[in-house]
């Protein structure tokens, strides 16, 4: 399965694709977030503040939302409730600061609303927006969660990894970094990019925990077995299907 056929289970029911309004004042994390949803095959439109997230709902009619809690003008809990009255049903990530507390958690996931704390990773939010679309019903059936690179499967709704049919137990962060591995089979995937989208945003640290957690998943998928993941010296690391011997 490549990255273009996993995505095709993202499609609403007519055949386009789906739709997803960022509202965030942070321009560099609005641009980070669009360019990872647009990856997904996803339409984007962003807004810098709350009224301008409902003027853009009004005119783009998002399928889910990603919304900062912390806007210019309105609070983010009176914007998702301002949407609910125009597009109800539709579904809202939260986009919240580490220290919020349990009362504010608890009315960010009211009425099936998710969040996640910044910083965060970007596969996170691309995976926590999947489950919101498909149980709001927005997408059509049009496959599974399950992506394939030659023996390996990673099933991304139930965290399920195996290789040859034994499973393989991952650490949150290896899955996270696996995942970004498979849905770009055959590409050459720089630490940057990494770094980008199965760490924080604004993460702080040096490239080498790449290079750490490679050799985590190296051991668990390529111990005793053909590899699977490699590295290309100077430009970064790649999965394809293991060569036969």
């Amino acid at each position: 399965m490549t990255a273009t056929q996993e995505r095709t289970d993202m499609l609403r029911p007519a055949g386009k694709p789906v739709r997803v309004l960022v509202v965030d004042d942070d321009p560099s994390l609005t641009e980070l977030l669009s360019i990872a949803l647009h990856s997904e095959g996803w339409r984007i439109r962003s807004a810098a503040d709350g009224q301008g997230g409902l003027r853009a709902a009004r005119e783009f009619r998002p399928d889910a939302v990603v919304l900062a809690v912390a806007l210019p003008d309105l609070d983010g809990l009176s914007v998702r409730a301002r949407l609910r009255q125009e597009h109800p049903g539709v579904p809202v990530l939260f986009l919240t600061a580490k220290d919020s507390g349990p009362d504010r958690i608890a009315g960010l996931t009211a009425g099936g609303d998710e969040y996640v704390t910044k910083p965060f990773g970007l596969e996170d939010v691309v995976g926590r927006l999947r489950g919101l679309i498909r149980r709001a019903g927005v997408v059509g059936s049009y496959g599974g969660s399950v992506l394939v690179v030659g023996d390996l499967t990673l099933d991304e709704d139930s965290h399920e990894v195996a290789r040859g049919g034994t499973a393989i137990h991952l650490t949150a962060t290896e899955f996270e970094l696996l995942r970004y591995l498979m849905r770009n089979p055959r590409r050459v995937l720089s630490k940057a990019q990494i770094l980008d989208r199965v760490w924080s945003y604004d993460f702080g640290g040096r490239a080498n925990v790449v290079e750490l957690y490679i050799s985590y998943l190296r051991r668990k998928i390529d111990a005793g077995r053909e590899p699977m993941i490699h590295t290309r010296r100077g430009a970064g690391y790649l999965i394809k299907p293991a060569v036969p011997l």
